[in-house]
């Protein structure tokens, strides 16, 4: 088979986004005790990054329907160099914290543009397969910035994890400026959309159910992810587990086994329906959070590995959704939906903490996300009924 540049600048531009976002998630014990802080404000770092990007989703959205996909893309990915490079140099959370926060603030450019470039430069039949490539690139992204940090972290400190990530985020904005094509629409989104119709554009998604639903479910599957795999850091590092850093760091390990299953979510999509495939997936999702309740390591990791593989395929029907539902501006709702998906991983940084950690420990935080994950399952089956009507034709 060919080699396809696009598919795999696709598939890079999801490693690229999420390489940085999650990488202290691994050492948050660390940072803890070093700090002297407790679970809730360590799981901060991760929680300004999301915070950030949702707040800048929405104006990348409408940045990368004026000013063109690859464009944004690919001057995203190289601006996001510069607040890995001063995390290196940081001193103090407050200095971390502002940097992990302007690395949020550039995410968004690489992934909204993305997503609508998929649904733009690609039939529907074949966009669900590269939605599904690009969901893997997200995952094996988020395994390896998790993975590097925290396995350099026990040798030469969590700095040395951010100076390699930031080499490799450079070899992937070459990657991507040298084979992601300019796309057929390029023309269309570089003569720009006024801002009035953007604001237009914005209030018809907001009025939309479908687009509604989707941003909840967005909202829901990234709080999960977030919640489940900062507390879970702290489970494993404490008693009876007592893991280190770059154990936990391979803990990570489930996230490749998510990135190999989830290209099959296309499939599936189109097999079963979207409402079905999400169906199964949250089921998958949470039977595998309720299986780390049980004794040891090994199960503890197959659990984590199903919650993984469940949520990485509602994601992919969520995301592919989006494009399908919106009737104009298709970047602008990418933007809104990766507003409300990254309000849900600040808040699952931070809520669980606060909420049940203290007092339920580790099976407060998987009754917390089970609940979230069967209310996005039910918004799904309410807000997706008009799926069929919505697909283009083929």
């Amino acid at each position: 088979m060919p080699f396809d540049r696009a598919r795999a600048a696709v598939t890079i531009a999801g490693i690229c986004a999420f390489l940085d976002l999650y990488a202290p998630q691994a050492v948050l014990p660390q940072l803890a005790e070093t700090f002297h802080i407790s679970p809730a404000s360590a799981g901060t770092t991760v929680g300004a990054t999301t915070l950030a990007v949702a707040l800048s989703a929405p104006f990348a959205g409408m940045l990368a329907d004026r000013a063109g996909r690859k464009r944004t893309i690919v001057v995203a990915t190289f601006l996001l160099q510069i607040p890995t490079i001063m995390l290196i140099f940081a001193q103090g959370m407050t200095e971390i914290l502002f940097w992990r926060f302007m690395q949020g603030l550039f995410l968004p450019a690489i992934f909204s543009p993305t997503v609508a470039y998929v649904n733009e430069e690609w039939p529907p039949a074949q966009a669900a397969d590269v939605m599904g490539l690009y969901i893997a690139g997200s995952a094996l992204g988020g395994f390896a910035g998790r993975f590097v940090t925290a396995l350099l972290a026990d040798h030469f400190g969590w700095r040395a994890g951010f100076a390699v990530l930031t080499l490799v985020t450079l070899l992937c904005s070459v990657a991507i400026a040298a084979w992601l094509p300019a796309g057929r629409r390029r023309a269309v989104a570089a003569a720009g959309v006024p801002v009035e119709g953007a604001t237009g554009a914005l209030l018809d998604h907001l009025r939309n159910p479908a687009l509604l639903a989707t941003f909840a479910v967005g909202f829901a599957v990234l709080f999960s992810q977030v919640a489940t795999f900062t507390y879970v850091n702290f489970h494993l590092a404490g008693a009876p587990y007592g893991l280190g850093p770059a154990q936990l760091g391979l803990v990570f390990l489930v996230y490749p086994i998510g990135a190999a299953v989830t290209p099959a979510s296309g499939y599936l999509i189109r097999r079963l329906g979207r409402r079905q495939a999400m169906t199964l997936a949250a089921l998958m999702a949470c039977a595998g959070l309720l299986s780390t309740l049980g004794p040891g390591i090994p199960v503890i990791i197959l659990g984590l590995a199903m919650f993984v593989t469940g949520t990485f395929t509602m994601m992919s029907a969520a995301m592919g959704f989006v494009g399908q539902a919106a009737e104009r501006a298709k970047a602008t709702a990418i933007g809104v939906y990766v507003c409300c998906y990254y309000v849900g991983g600040s808040v699952g940084a931070v809520l669980p903490g606060m909420l049940v950690w203290h007092s339920a420990g580790w099976i407060g935080c998987v009754v917390l996300v089970v609940v979230v994950l069967a209310a996005a399952l039910g918004l799904a089956w309410r807000g997706w009924r008009l799926e069929r009507r919505l697909l283009p034709a083929e």
